[in-house]
């Protein structure tokens, strides 16, 4: 509802949070509900794959179509994309994305730049979808340049209050209303969309 229905074929949707806020969780249990008859890459710059596979197994997600790269390396990435040819890509987060082309430093502003391009224009080429994740400063904006929520088709804040809810709204969607808000509770099972908001 928040994408505007769906995410678009060739699109590159960004998702931001303040870290521990659920969005590695929120992209797993996006990863495994894609009805899709294509793979997901599921890419952790954060994460080794036994935690992820625990993650998944506590919340009771089925990974059976999901293959999961740890790397920080886009050339890594690069390969793993053109080998497997994904209906859909999750990079988590693009922040610790590098390349030896842009400078020896992971997070630069010449690296988020040059590796945002490199993945966005892979999608662009194929009937793929990449969702980027970035971590959010204290005054709540993205953690790196400006110029990367220019580069993306859609920009969504991921955002909770005191208690255990958590809000994602649209900033920018070229494909969708920005007017759509998502309201997820965090159990042991992970977020559950909250159907009824008024009941709250």
């Amino acid at each position: 509802r928040v994408l505007g229905g769906g995410a678009t074929k060739r699109s590159a949707i960004l998702i931001g949070g303040e870290p521990g806020i659920g969005k590695s969780t929120l992209l797993l249990q996006t990863a495994s509900s894609i009805q899709t008859s294509g793979k997901v890459l599921y890419i952790s710059g954060e994460e080794t794959a036994s935690q992820i596979r625990a993650r998944a197994d506590r919340l009771k997600i089925n990974l059976e179509n999901i293959d999961i790269l740890c790397t920080l390396r886009l050339d890594d990435i690069v390969h793993a994309l053109n080998s497997f040819n994904p209906v859909c890509v999750i990079i988590d987060s693009i922040q610790t994305v590098y390349s030896a082309e842009a400078g020896a430093v992971p997070g630069t502003v010449n690296q988020l730049k040059f590796c945002s391009n490199e993945l966005i224009s892979w999608v662009k080429e194929r009937d793929s979808i990449l969702f980027l994740s970035a971590h959010i400063t204290k005054d709540g904006m993205i953690a790196g340049p400006k110029s990367l929520e220019h580069m993306v088709d859609t920009v969504i804040s991921f955002e909770r209050n005191s208690d255990d809810v958590r809000f994602l709204r649209a900033q920018k969607n070229r494909f969708g209303s920005i007017d759509e808000l998502g309201i997820f509770s965090m159990s042991e099972k992970g977020l559950l969309a909250v159907e009824d908001p008024s009941a709250m």
